[in-house]
């Protein structure tokens, strides 16, 4: 089957960049200007030369520098925008502009309310129809490859629209857009506009019908594509969706539903799908704004799985839940993401990935234990499974303290107090005692300190975030002095309250093990001495 090629129209730098807050540099836009290149963009619309001089010198730096696609410049039907347009332009090797102007009632009697431009809304439409033809024949007398967009032509009356186009079309036009500038349009009806311009405009094979959509009602990639369907061949869209006010089509997900779907589209595009990823990271580092993890194609989590079903099915086949491959866009394959929702395979599969392999004596202890882990926090990484593993190792012996309980009392204006129970395995039982500290952990380490009997030299204190956001667990290291030795105790908790006790505790049991392997030796030793005193040789 042969599909035919649907032309992909960037306008990241122009539209995009519109969304408040968005604005780049020129540099940044040089950088991004070549990245559409690599990503194998048919045009990049690069800027609006006349809006100002750094519009002006971005856009003369791309069609410069930039090799590949066709750089295109925004003019609006303005002998002045056209020119400047142009100038921009001049040492591009490939190169377009793009003159717009509006076409429905509404944009006509808000936008051209002057009675220069006429008193009636017949006269107005005149007005427009003069503008039209003339901004596009200057244009074709620059450069050979002339857009010209129906601003607002989703809400423009379907029998001017037509002579609008028909005006481009004589004038010199290569490309016609119709855009849904307001994203008012619901696919049958975008799709139909098309349809009308179809029927009623001379259209030759080198004239191009485009979409423009916006997102206004979350509908924007839809309607692009209900527009495909109707024979559009170019779709001007942006990385991430960015643009005016809810943004415009998003590239990623045109190009992958044209991909994934090209058989019922009978179209293709020429993106180098695997640069969608890095491409989209380029374009959030760049504007500031944050990629949603739920976002369609490019999202953190647009190949994660943690329900439990969905985590077995993908692990038996990925193609029962995903029907596209995470690297054809620049995304990791393995993303079994471990949450509360996350069942046996998930947390067995990511943990053999990691290099953990678990006894099957062992895997309900810790499939427990990761239930309960789970539930305190969004997500389980690697770092807490290693943990997980490491607490559910069988010990050689029984540890000397135990901390049963832990209580802190904290706040602005009064001194932290902390109250520990730990019980003492040499005699069965617990101790409880409070105390005060400069610090809600020094509270804790002195309460535990009378609660063992004896205060003990804290060397340093280091916490450490394990994993990521805010609900990641705090790591603590202790390092403490007995007589001369040093004795550390490392201990990982949601709550870093919990894992400085815990560090402290385990540093303490090294402390006792050490003291008992010394005694041990010296009993074993002195024995010994006295077999040989006594003449005892077996």
């Amino acid at each position: 089957m042969v599909f035919d090629h649907v032309r992909i129209f960037d306008t990241t730098l122009r539209d995009g960049e519109q969304a408040p807050g968005a604005a780049m540099t020129i540099s940044e836009k040089v950088r991004i200007a070549h990245q559409l290149a690599r990503l194998n963009v048919d045009i990049v619309e690069a800027g609006f030369p006349i809006s100002s001089p750094a519009q002006f010198e971005a856009v003369q730096r791309i069609a410069s520098e930039v090799r590949g696609p066709t750089i295109c410049a925004l003019a609006r039907t303005i002998e002045a925008d056209i020119q400047a347009a142009g100038e921009s332009l001049l040492t591009g090797s490939k190169c377009r502009i793009h003159t717009f102007i509006a076409t429905s009632d509404i944009h006509l009697m808000a936008k051209f309310a002057d009675v220069r431009y006429g008193k009636t809304l017949e006269e107005k439409r005149d007005t427009v129809l003069r503008m039209t033809s003339e901004a596009v024949a200057m244009a074709r007398a620059i450069v050979a490859d002339v857009e010209f967009s129906a601003e607002d032509a989703g809400r423009t009356d379907p029998g001017y629209l037509v002579e609008v186009v028909s005006t481009a079309i004589e004038a010199g036009a290569t490309t016609i857009n119709i855009p849904d500038t307001t994203g008012y349009c619901i696919p049958h009806e975008y799709a139909q506009l098309f349809h009308t311009v179809r029927e009623h405009c001379k259209l030759s094979d080198q004239v191009v019908l485009s979409t423009h959509c916006h997102d206004d009602l979350g509908l924007a990639v839809a309607n692009s594509l209900a527009g495909v369907l109707a024979g559009a061949r170019q779709v001007e869209c942006t990385i991430n969706g960015i643009g005016e006010r809810a943004g415009n089509a998003s590239l990623e997900e045109v190009v992958m539903t044209l991909n994934v779907r090209r058989r019922h589209f009978g179209a293709e595009t020429g993106i180098v799908t695997r640069l969608l990823t890095p491409t989209s990271r380029l374009i959030s580092i760049a504007t500031g704004f944050a990629v949603p993890p739920n976002k369609a194609v490019v999202g953190g989590n647009a190949f994660s799985h943690e329900a439990g079903i969905h985590q077995h099915g993908v692990l038996k086949s990925r193609e029962t839940y995903e029907i596209m491959r995470a690297e054809d866009v620049g995304q990791e394959a393995e993303a079994i993401r471990l949450g509360r929702h996350s069942g046996r395979h998930g947390l067995f599969s990511r943990l053999e990935s990691i290099d953990i392999f678990v006894d099957e004596s062992r895997q309900e202890e810790l499939y427990q234990a990761f239930v309960k882990l789970a539930d305190k926090k969004k997500e389980i990484f690697d770092e807490d499974l290693r943990e997980l593993a490491q607490r559910s190792t069988p010990k050689e012996s029984a540890d000397h303290y135990r901390l049963d309980h832990i209580h802190v009392i904290t706040g602005t204006g009064r001194q932290p107090r902390a109250e520990v129970l730990v019980h003492h395995a040499s005699s069965g039982t617990a101790r409880r005692e409070t105390a005060d500290g400069d610090g809600p952990v020094d509270a804790i380490y002195k309460a535990i300190d009378q609660a063992i009997g004896r205060h003990h030299d804290l060397v340093s204190y280091g916490i450490r975030s394990v994993g990521e956001g805010a609900d990641a667990v705090g790591e603590v290291t202790v390092l403490i002095e007995d007589s001369g030795a040093f004795f550390r105790g490392v201990s990982r908790h949601t709550d870093v309250l919990r894992a400085s006790a815990d560090s402290y505790i385990k540093a303490l049991n090294q402390m006792e093990a050490f003291r008992t392997e010394e005694k041990n030796v010296e009993f074993v030793g002195g024995g010994i001495m006295q077999s040989f005193d006594s003449g005892n040789t077996e």
